[in-house]
């Protein structure tokens, strides 16, 4: 068996827990060709019911769903996004994740290569998840979390009475919503603690550097040609300049590159998101944006859990 082949049976078996009888509906496109057909044929050997969907490139870039596919996603017990990552297809990835949820259980997968499905797929699960938990236990209910770096990030926020979400890679329940790669924990500040400013080195998929400014979870200024391009996109909508997310990166595998489903991920990073809070904040949104910040200081009341990058949690 070669490591995609491997990779794809842990995504099913371990990851997904597809059982017989099952509907996966499985969303891909050319480029995730090879991809789509591991984890159909681990899908077809547990039995379940499968069904795949190729977007193709006529149709794209793509902003809603059709109204027969809003039929399949209701229908799917379990579903997997794997499209390569485009930012006008925002709101697209925002009803699948709202939809696929709702409806049964979803792995976003947007941009996944098959090396990334190689590195980071084939690990050991509980260990990653022993140590996101253990990151959780003592952040958890924080009222001073202190982010810096050298490039000028500075920003204090609470995350008091905000549930956190493991992305440990169970995705096997039905509601649960999660990435594979996998390897974060994640809330959503509490907006009227969230002051001061981020200098990001990534925003969304593959568009560089910039600095936000927020006040009382509200982004008040902003510079740099991705964060200026979304923040165009989004028009006039407030919802997409509200504090959605911070994130913290716990897979050792995980490298700092140019597709944030990955780099999110990297030990030693955090990453805020404007936009929707999946529910754990206030705000919701048809956007959300995540926002890369390297080799960062996070300081956890008084207690420094990562410095300039290197991870003090053992």
């Amino acid at each position: 068996m070669d490591k995609l082949y491997s990779a794809a049976k842990k995504a099913v078996q371990n990851s997904l827990k597809i059982k017989k009888g099952e509907k996966f509906l499985l969303v891909t496109d050319k480029q995730k060709m090879k991809i789509a057909e591991a984890l159909a044929y681990w899908a077809k050997k547990a039995k379940a019911e499968t069904t795949t969907y190729l977007m193709t490139e006529t149709l794209r870039p793509i902003d809603a769903a059709t109204s027969l596919f809003g039929l399949m996603i209701k229908k799917a017990d379990v579903t997997v996004y794997m499209l390569d990552a485009r930012v006008e297809e925002k709101p697209f990835r925002g009803f699948m994740v709202e939809n696929g949820g709702r409806y049964g259980r979803i792995c976003m997968m947007p941009g996944i290569t098959e090396d990334m499905m190689k590195r980071l797929v084939n690990i050991d699960f509980h260990k990653m998840d022993m140590l996101t938990r253990k990151m959780i236990r003592t952040i958890k209910d924080c009222t001073d979390v202190h982010v810096t770096n050298a490039l000028g990030t500075d920003i204090t926020f609470s995350v008091k009475g905000r549930k956190w979400e493991n992305d440990n890679g169970d995705i096997s329940k039905k509601g649960n919503h999660g990435n594979l790669p996998a390897g974060e924990c994640y809330t959503c500040p509490v907006e009227s603690t969230f002051t001061g400013k981020v200098v990001f080195s990534l925003i969304d998929d593959k568009i560089g550097r910039g600095e936000m400014i927020f006040e009382k979870g509200k982004l008040v200024s902003s510079k740099g040609k991705g964060i200026t391009e979304i923040l165009k996109g989004m028009g006039k909508d407030p919802t997409g300049r509200i504090i959605g997310e911070f994130g913290i990166g716990t897979n050792r595998g995980a490298k700092i590159c140019k597709n944030m489903l990955e780099a999110e991920k990297a030990f030693g990073t955090v990453h805020f998101a404007i936009g929707d809070s999946y529910g754990i904040g206030k705000n919701k949104s048809k956007f959300h944006f995540d926002a890369l910040v390297e080799k960062v200081t996070l300081t956890a009341g008084r207690k420094v859990l990562i410095k300039n990058g290197k991870f003090l949690l053992k």
